[in-house]
C-alpha cells in the first residue's frame, strides 16, 4: 500500500490547534489533531449539501450563496454545478492556507473552481461575515466543523448557539435556508433551531457518493414568516 506523504501544516488561529494536509497517491486527507476531517475519496454528504440547499431555493431570482469553509472543494463544486449563471457564491475559509492548498497541491481535485466568475472567497471567519449581513443570502451553508460545535475552534460555538442562528436568520432572504452538516444527530441543536425561528428538517445522507458509507445528518432550516 502506498503509505501517507505529510504535504503540509496550517496553523489555526484562535489556538485551534493544527491541520495538516496529506497525500496518498491520488488521494487527500486534512486531518486535526488525530481527526480526520475530510477525505478526496468521501463527498457524496458534502455535495447533497449544495444539492439539497438548491432544491430549496431554485425558484429565487439572483441567487447568492455563502459557503463555510472551503475544505476540499466538494460543495463549492457541486454548488457551482446546480446554480445558474447570474448567481453568487461567497465562501469563507478561517485558514488562509486552506485555499493555498486549494490552487497548490489539490488543485486537480479543485478542478478550477475557484476561478469561476461567480465565486468570491473571503479569507477569515464565516460567522462574522454572518453578523454582518441583513437579508442577504438566499441559502448558508455550513461545514466548518464534524457538527453543531465548535471542533475546530472553539469559538465556532458561537455559529450554533440561539444567538448565532438567530443571526444567520436575520443574514438570509425570506424563504432562505440555513444548511448544516453533521457527522451525527444532534437532538439539543435541531431545538434550538426551531427556537430561533426556523421551520427545520433533518435528513440522513451517505458520505459516498456511491450511496454506501457512514451517515452524516443535514439539517435544512427554511426562514419563513416575519
Amino acid at each position: 500500500m502506498i503509505p501517507w506523504t505529510h504535504i503540509d501544516t496550517a496553523i489555526m488561529p484562535d489556538g485551534g490547534g493544527e491541520l495538516r494536509l496529506k497525500q496518498r497517491g491520488t488521494e487527500f486527507s486534512i486531518m486535526l489533531g488525530t481527526i480526520e476531517l475530510m477525505n478526496s475519496r468521501l463527498s457524496g454528504s458534502e455535495e447533497a449539501l449544495a444539492r439539497l440547499s438548491y432544491e430549496r431555493i431554485r425558484n429565487h431570482a439572483r441567487l447568492h450563496i455563502l459557503i463555510g469553509g472551503l475544505g476540499m472543494g466538494f460543495t463549492l463544486r457541486a454548488a457551482l454545478t446546480e446554480l445558474p449563471a447570474d448567481a453568487r457564491v461567497t465562501v469563507g475559509e478561517l485558514v488562509p492556507s486552506v485555499v493555498k492548498w486549494a490552487r497548490g497541491p489539490m488543485s486537480d481535485v479543485f478542478g478550477g473552481c475557484l476561478d469561476d466568475d461567480r465565486v468570491t472567497i473571503r479569507e477569515g471567519d464565516v460567522g462574522r461575515v454572518i453578523q454582518s449581513a441583513t437579508g442577504e443570502y438566499d441559502a448558508i451553508l455550513l461545514d466548518v466543523d464534524n457538527g453543531p460545535e465548535g471542533l475546530t475552534r472553539k469559538a465556532n460555538d458561537d455559529l450554533y448557539n440561539t444567538a448565532g442562528l438567530r443571526a444567520a436568520r436575520r443574514a438570509l432572504r425570506q424563504n432562505g435556508v440555513l444548511s448544516v452538516w453533521s457527522s451525527a444527530p444532534d437532538a439539543g441543536f435541531t431545538r434550538r433551531l426551531r427556537d430561533a425561528g426556523f421551520v427545520v428538517e433533518e435528513l440522513k445522507v451517505r458520505a459516498s457518493t456511491k450511496g454506501s458509507g457512514a451517515r452524516h445528518v443535514i439539517w435544512m432550516a427554511t426562514k419563513t414568516g416575519r
